[in-house]
């Protein structure tokens, strides 16, 4: 693949990830390697980063209500279809509905709320956020594809004031969620490196995904 280290690291590692947990669970293979975490903030024009992520990964667009998030849905809806890409919504089934995504991230608040979504949109891909990594999925987890878990790392944002889980025991913790799951929090091209034989069935990120992926990287 061409691209910038990071680039090549970082996907052929979440490939990597998702080829081994498919071994296992074939559902995974069904499931982006590589999810891009948008954030207003940190990442306030991400169809240009969609742009330029390979085939075959993911973005979940975190609106937060915002005015804006309508338009900003449309243009990423664009930029992943034109690369082969999934779009997930956060939390907002409406605005999925509205741009035609290709499902919802739930935050771990709203993970109550998967078993209404799934008969309603038995195609879509659902996911649910979880943040504590001792707590055992609920019985209405079981209608998920997939687990968000994090922070595997030291994280910034929301996940800062976490501790993180680190790669040690990360397996343990996967493996009795008895779900897909993926890691979020703290994941780079480097990071990653300490991740094969975790289980988990591909990563998700926002700064490792804008140091590979991001305008300006060559």
């Amino acid at each position: 693949m061409a691209g910038n280290p990071d680039e090549r690291g970082l996907w052929q590692a979440a490939q990597a990830l998702n080829r081994a947990a498919a071994a296992v669970s074939p559902a995974a293979s069904a499931l982006p390697p590589l999810l891009f975490f948008t954030d207003p903030a940190r990442t306030p024009r991400p169809w240009e980063v969609a742009a330029r992520m390979p085939a075959g990964s993911g973005v979940v667009y975190r609106g937060f209500g915002r005015a804006e998030a309508g338009a900003e849905a449309r243009r990423l809806r664009q930029a992943t279809t034109a690369r082969g890409m999934v779009l997930l919504i956060g939390q907002d089934e409406g605005l999925a509905e509205a741009v035609e995504a290709d499902g919802v991230h739930l935050p771990e608040r709203d993970r109550g709320r998967v078993a209404d979504l799934r008969r309603r949109h038995p195609r879509w891909i659902l996911t649910g956020a979880l943040h504590d990594p001792e707590a055992g999925p609920a019985d209405t987890d079981r209608a998920l594809d997939a687990l968000v878990l994090s922070p595997v790392f030291r994280a910034g944002g929301a996940s800062a004031a976490r501790p993180p889980l680190g790669a040690e025991g990360l397996a343990e913790r996967v493996a009795r969620l008895g779900l897909p799951v993926y890691g979020l929090g703290g994941i780079t091209a480097g990071s990653v490196r300490a991740l094969p034989g975790s289980g988990l069935c591909g990563v998700a990120a926002i700064e490792g995904v804008l140091e590979a992926y991001g305008p300006g990287r060559s």
